[in-house]
């Protein structure tokens, strides 16, 4: 990683040298007391955010988790709707891929798809989150109660606009932009 550096911050190691893209579960790799943000570099440019982790624990342990064993990346942006979200995540870029586990909602956390640049949990339904996410590009209200909110986009809004549009119902042949990796940083 080009250096990113934020003050109080420092980039955690990695928990697998070679991506790793299947668990039976979320290991516990949260340290108590401590604030959590991630730089997700892109193949248009890094997107800082960051993680709530006092109000989603599970979820934001569950990303930090999957980020430290790089599971990440070289994923695909494999759903990007204009006017509404950008979603990544998935290993196998269909859409349908996860980490071999699921895991519960947290969306009671008082935290709102409330504007652009809101970290969230996509789903196929209630507790069935896994490693699929999405960055909003607006307010999506409707969505509160059914996705869980785990961070906000502090730094790179510019990026999230530049990524390329991609309608999988469509069938629209379009190169997706990548998630070329996840760094963890961790409060000091």
């Amino acid at each position: 990683m080009e250096q990113y550096t934020a003050d109080g911050y420092r980039v955690a190691e990695p928990l697998s040298e070679a991506r790793t893209t299947s668990f039976r579960r979320a290991d516990e790799v949260l340290a108590p007391g401590k604030d959590y943000r991630a730089v997700l570099e892109t193949s248009k440019g890094r997107i800082v955010v960051d993680l709530f982790q006092d109000d989603a624990p599970r979820t934001v342990n569950n990303f930090v988790f999957l980020a430290r064993h790089r599971f990440y990346d070289g994923v695909v942006f494999h759903r990007v709707l204009e006017d509404f979200m950008a979603q990544t995540g998935d290993p196998t870029g269909t859409g349908r891929g996860g980490p071999g586990y699921t895991f519960g909602d947290e969306t009671d956390n008082g935290r709102r798809h409330d504007g652009k640049g809101v970290l969230s949990m996509a789903n196929a339904g209630p507790d069935t989150n896994g490693s699929q996410f999405f960055i909003t590009f607006t307010a999506t209200p409707w969505l509160d109660g059914k996705h869980t909110v785990f961070g906000r986009v502090l730094e790179g809004e510019a990026v999230l606009d530049a990524l390329q549009r991609v309608d999988p119902s469509r069938g629209a042949r379009v190169q997706p932009d990548t998630l070329e990796r996840v760094y963890i940083l961790e409060s000091l």
